[in-house]
């Protein structure tokens, strides 16, 4: 899905439940088309604490999402780390293994007679 349409999916549902926890809670009088100055304040209280609630979850997600992030990261340049350091050991094969020359051997003591 694109994200900005995920975006405005997201704005609108959170809006739209806003709107329904709100209107549930504050109006009470269906005689009028207009708000009575009691549910207006209501609604206004509704939404601004709704508002900084909100802004103060995204706060503390935004700061464990980073501390998460930073977590990933170090493990994944340690992963990485080790794999670098593995590649630079190669290993020796049976073909190339021999044993260790003598310095005081001569050269010519090995050949057949």
């Amino acid at each position: 899905m694109d994200p900005n349409l995920r975006n405005l999916k997201d704005f609108l549902t959170l809006y739209n439940k806003i709107t329904e926890l709100c209107f549930g809670r504050c109006v009470d009088n269906f005689n009028g088309r207009v708000l009575s100055n009691t549910e207006n304040i209501c609604v206004n209280h509704c939404v601004n604490k709704f508002a900084r609630f909100n802004q103060a979850m995204m706060k503390v997600y935004v700061e464990v999402q980073t501390q998460l992030n930073q977590k990933r990261l170090k493990e994944l340049e340690e992963q990485q780390k080790l794999l670098d350091q593995k590649s630079l050991q190669l290993p020796i094969s049976t073909t190339e293994k021999s044993a260790p020359l003598r310095t005081d051997q001569k050269i010519t003591d090995n050949l057949p007679a």
